[in-house]
């Protein structure tokens, strides 16, 4: 009786944000090495249903770094990084492009297999994701940073309750196929969309100024606050990035970003749909 009881105060907990967040918009970005070509784990997947039940729209980018780079290493390329980046040549845009497809494939098939109705697609379809050659001092190659959004296909999707997986190419004006940091796809998609939030998945619990402590977890960063934790290495290394991915999501409109740790069971929900949260919210 006690559990019955605890389960029901929980759902009514969530009965206000149920409320508030129906028919909103919320793009979650899921990648690094939790996204293997065996897909996402089955409880990221049963928060984004869930959400889709309750009457949200999520929208879900993802990666899939590690499986890529062991697809380059079997077809003999070894895979290089700079500034963070992945230097790209023809070839490993291809590789690119059959790692995440594979991936896309396997979340769509496993979303349908729960219940739900989702729709794959890659940033370069339907003139998604347009990009421009990313400049940088040393060369990338075919690396895009995004210039424009078409979401006509996402809102016709998310319009009729469709769950759309997204994984990160653009097209450049040249008409080549760019590799785009999927941070900043789901950043450049959720601002587009005008989203009510951009919810970055990680492997840690959010920006802390000590790792070690979960205790010093910010539970909420203005915009502003963001260099300034940067320069004194508050946030450091691949934190960096997904930082910054917010900050553009927030100043470019979207009310609310988020951090959050995807080992914790039902991360999303509980960021989501209760009173405290889990993870560091970043706003403007």
């Amino acid at each position: 009786m006690k559990q019955a009881i605890k389960k029901s105060e929980t759902l009514i907990e969530a009965l206000p944000y149920i409320r508030k967040f129906f028919e909103k918009t919320v793009v979650i970005k899921y990648g690094g090495a939790a996204v293997e070509e065996k897909g996402i784990e089955k409880g990221i997947l049963e928060d984004i249903i869930f959400m889709n039940y309750a009457g949200m729209r999520p929208i879900l980018v993802h990666g899939g770094g590690p499986y890529i780079s062991r697809m380059m290493k079997k077809a003999g390329i070894e895979p290089e990084f700079i500034q963070g980046r992945r230097v790209t040549d023809a070839e490993t845009v291809h590789i690119i492009d059959k790692a995440l497809g594979a991936i896309n494939r396997k979340i769509v098939r496993a979303l349908a297999d729960m219940g739900a109705e989702a729709f794959g697609m890659s940033g370069r379809e339907n003139g998604l994701i347009r990009v421009k050659k990313m400049k940088l001092k040393y060369d990338l190659g075919f690396v895009g940073e995004v210039t424009s959004v078409d979401t006509t296909v996402v809102k016709r999707l998310i319009r009729d309750n469709i769950i759309p997986v997204i994984y990160p190419l653009g097209v450049g004006r040249d008409g080549n196929i760019y590799n785009v940091n999927a941070d900043d796809v789901a950043s450049e998609i959720a601002i587009a969309l005008k989203a009510e939030k951009f919810v970055l998945l990680t492997n840690v619990n959010g920006i802390m100024k000590n790792r070690s402590d979960p205790k010093t977890l910010y539970r909420t960063i203005r915009t502003s606050m963001v260099e300034a934790l940067i320069r004194k290495k508050v946030i450091d290394g691949g934190m960096i990035p997904k930082a910054r991915a917010c900050v553009n999501a927030a100043i470019g409109g979207v009310r609310k970003a988020h951090i959050l740790n995807a080992s914790v069971p039902h991360a999303l929900l509980l960021e989501i749909f209760t009173d405290e949260g889990i993870g560091t919210e970043i706003v403007k």
